[in-house]
């Protein structure tokens, strides 16, 4: 995420961090690459402009408090200026004061605006809502059999209607909504390649028919600029309640995240982190710049773990490594919990200092799988008990699970070290982490078991 934006600033700090005195020169040279760095990352020129001159205001009065040293308390002051232009904290959805909350889901064409809905009645779904997917996008071919798949996907229930038109068919579903008990109303609505009046009339027609609680605009994060010029586009026939960004997991520059919010003046309130249902975070502007400087994001990995947790199964486990009795059942169990949260390397990422550490190194997901097929070749007395793993057994566990007996012998060696290490942090009494043996990633001999290499 913001990989080569990060990178970047980085270059752009060396200047500043560590120096125990801020001069007009260095603080205007560290300033002027920051300012390049962000226009590279396609931030747009004008908040670009607003975002530099307001650091350097503040950096002329920077008073530096106890042993924190100036350089560090000006990348704290980028830092809380990137949070203010992203717009300071995290913003709710709007519920409406009587059910149903109506939630229109306005965008182009490409940019993962049905995907969304899905992702959106899944959330709302386990915080114990009643939404209804509503498929008024009838232009794009099999665009209402894609939402009606993911609603499926995700026990759902999608109102559609063959033959009518979005004004009929957004009515029809309001009745039903009613008539059912539905709390949440979704309402995916066309899009087109690009901005076009058929469209625009289209949509305001439908806001005009619903009155909705919540219009959300979702952009590709991926186009820059161009999401920032396109939504403005729409803002200003529908006025907006908030954006969404999706793709943020792939190539993203940076600039439309850093830019949306000052531009619209409208909050960002989800993004999209992957193509499964459960790939949505809210959007918590302190969090992304701390990530965007590099820093981590230790309290959404928290977050990812807790999600996954069975307190009581974490306890159990506890248990057992106190007493040394950790297995290959075990293991695979932590190894499948892990594989819930997201890519490993995205994981890590979110630890301060390992984007840094990670830059260029490809940690392949795949090796999740290998090890798993690895542990379901033995049988479950040789996952309880792995002493009993001699060479023959090995050959023929390499055999059933497509690997090299090089490969096994190298996960039996490196879960033996874990053991070992396991029994040292519980006789000094080393505590649960986030819920997996020895803190995160305990379960996970290495980080890639097979090898890893440059990307």
């Amino acid at each position: 995420m913001f990989e080569s934006l990060q990178e970047k600033l980085e270059d752009a700090l060396k200047r500043i961090r560590g120096q125990n005195k801020l001069s007009d020169e260095n603080v205007a040279e560290a300033l002027a690459e920051v300012r390049t760095a962000l226009l590279d990352a396609d931030v747009n020129f004008a908040v670009t402009k607003s975002f530099i001159e307001t650091v350097k205001e503040k950096s002329l009065g920077l008073e530096v408090k106890g042993n924190v040293l100036p350089g560090q308390m000006m990348i704290k002051l980028i830092h809380d200026e990137l949070v203010e232009l992203m717009g300071s904290k995290k913003a709710d959805l709007l519920t409406a004061p009587k059910p149903p909350t109506i939630i229109m889901v306005a965008g182009l064409q490409g940019s993962g605006k049905t995907t969304f809905c899905a992702k959106l009645a899944y959330q709302l779904k386990k915080k114990g809502k009643q939404p209804l997917l509503v498929a008024c996008d009838i232009y794009r071919p099999a665009a209402v059999d894609q939402l009606i798949t993911l609603g499926q996907s995700i026990k759902t229930q999608v109102f559609s209607k063959e033959g009518a038109l979005p004004r009929e068919i957004a009515a029809e579903a309001m009745d039903y909504a009613r008539k059912y008990g539905r709390d949440t109303v979704i309402v995916d609505t066309a899009g087109r390649l690009t901005v076009d009046e058929e469209m625009m009339q289209e949509v305001a027609d439908l806001k005009e028919l619903l009155n909705p609680t919540e219009i959300l605009f979702v952009c590709d994060a991926m186009t820059g600029q161009d999401a920032v010029t396109t939504a403005s586009a729409f803002n200003d026939r529908l006025e907006l309640t908030g954006v969404v960004l999706t793709k943020l997991d792939g190539d993203t520059r940076g600039g439309a995240a850093l830019s949306i919010r000052h531009v619209l003046g409208k909050p960002i309130k989800f993004v999209g982190i992957g193509e499964k249902v459960d790939a949505l975070e809210p959007f918590y502007p302190e969090r992304i710049a701390s990530r965007i400087l590099g820093m981590g994001d230790i309290i959404s990995l928290v977050e990812k773990a807790q999600s996954q947790i069975d307190e009581k199964e974490a306890a159990r486990l506890e248990e057992k490594i106190k007493k040394n009795q950790f297995t290959f059942e075990d293991f695979l169990s932590q190894m499948r919990m892990i594989k819930k949260m997201g890519s490993l390397k995205d994981l890590l990422g979110m630890i301060p200092g390992m984007d840094k550490a990670l830059r260029g190194v490809d940690i392949d997901d795949r090796a999740f799988s290998r090890v798993e097929a690895i542990i379901l070749s033995m049988t479950s007395e040789e996952r309880s008990n792995p002493r009993l793993l001699n060479g023959s057994r090995r050959r023929r566990i390499a055999l059933g699970s497509g690997t090299s007996t090089q490969d096994v012998n190298r996960l039996i060696k490196q879960f033996e070290d874990m053991q070992k290490m396991m029994k040292q942090l519980s006789q000094r009494g080393g505590g649960r982490g986030l819920g997996m043996p020895g803190g995160l990633g305990g379960g996970m001999p290495s980080l890639n078991p097979f090898g890893r290499g440059r990307k």
